[in-house]
């Protein structure tokens, strides 16, 4: 169905005609909120979620793009603004525009934070909170790394059965790259860093790893282990807050899928215990996501456009929207004391 609706009534009335539960409200006072995150405030309840503009320059710095997409950001009142997803190391590029820092680039990291503080406080008086997502692209990057088989995604990315597994001692190292660039992170002014885990990018497909051997796979302790190293490594070492943008549910079925049972449908247990460890190493800011924009953009993007994506959506958008607030729901449920930020809400103008 296309977005058609005039008034929310008219939402309403699709809602119930459909037996979707979806709390509406025409008071946008909670919006102008601000949230207190640790010693530092959150100054209202608007985001902007981590989207690649492919605009850096060939070092990984920002590009003049960046700067205008960020500049826009920063004027366009948003309280958090979820940077973008930044390449850990060369390894984890998606492509070569995408930003990577490193520390010959730092600085220019720097002055675009302190660009987007100073337009932020210019245009609405406020300080928004930044962070910073750090990433390695896996099968989605430019060199390919995997960590585990999925016959389906290996014929989308182009790999064979046999093509090799990054081993545990590579992703020690890379869980080095990841302490540096938080630590980057921090030079460069940013409240918080965030260990990305979605979309099946290489630590999100590390979750759904289940025939995976040795210390990274296979139990649920070993594939959630590298993010849990991580996370304690930065708060030990790092002047920095820890976030995660995480799949809570990848839609692909076990043993190859996270968060999701054998038919394909959402399975919270791993999820919730996940979160509620990593609240307890010190993870206050949550970003609940799902599925992966390779197979199912319609699940973590509800769309209408036939030609957006290359196939007509299964399901009403609307439906796709309930599915995503109701995880979201469900994780704040779980842990309280902690932020978390909904997304996929765009089909909703």
């Amino acid at each position: 169905m296309r977005f058609n609706y005039k008034t929310i009534e008219d939402l309403r009335r699709d809602l119930l005609e459909n037996d979707f539960t979806l709390p509406l409200s025409e008071d946008l006072s909670l919006l102008r909120q601000e949230l207190s995150i640790g010693d530092k405030v959150i100054p209202n309840r608007l985001a902007t979620h981590p989207m690649e503009g492919c605009d850096g320059l060939p070092d990984g710095s920002p590009g003049e793009l960046t700067y205008r997409r960020y500049s826009r950001f920063a004027s366009g009142g948003a309280g958090l603004i979820w940077f973008e997803a930044v390449a850990v190391n060369e390894m984890g590029k998606s492509n070569p525009g995408q930003l990577m820092i490193t520390p010959n680039n730092a600085g220019q990291f720097r002055d675009l934070v302190e660009t987007i503080r100073q337009l932020a406080k210019e245009s609405m008086g406020h300080d928004p909170y930044l962070v910073l997502q750090l990433t390695h692209s896996g099968r989605f990057g430019i060199h390919k790394q995997i960590v585990s088989h999925y016959e389906v995604l290996d014929k989308k990315t182009g790999l064979s059965p046999d093509y090799p597994v990054m081993t545990d001692e590579e992703l020690d190292q890379l869980s080095e790259d990841y302490l540096q660039a938080a630590k980057l992170g921090a030079l460069a002014g940013f409240d918080a860093v965030d260990i990305k885990g979605c979309h099946r990018y290489l630590l999100s497909e590390l979750l759904g790893a289940h025939e995976r051997t040795g210390r990274y796979g296979g139990s649920y302790a070993n594939r959630t282990q590298f993010f849990k190293n991580v996370m304690k490594a930065i708060k030990k070492e790092a002047d920095i807050d820890l976030a995660i943008r995480l799949n809570v549910h990848d839609a692909i079925p076990y043993p190859y899928g996270w968060g999701t049972d054998s038919r394909g449908e959402p399975d919270l247990t791993e999820p919730v215990r996940f979160v509620q460890e990593l609240e307890s190493l010190g993870v206050r800011l949550f970003n609940v996501t799902a599925s992966t924009p390779y197979l199912t953009p319609h699940i973590s993007r509800p769309y209408d456009q036939p030609g957006r994506f290359g196939y007509l959506p299964p399901e009403r958008p609307l439906k796709g929207v309930v599915r995503l607030l109701g995880l979201a729901r469900e994780i704040q449920t779980q842990i309280p004391q902690s932020i978390v930020v909904g997304t996929g809400f765009s089909w909703l103008r």
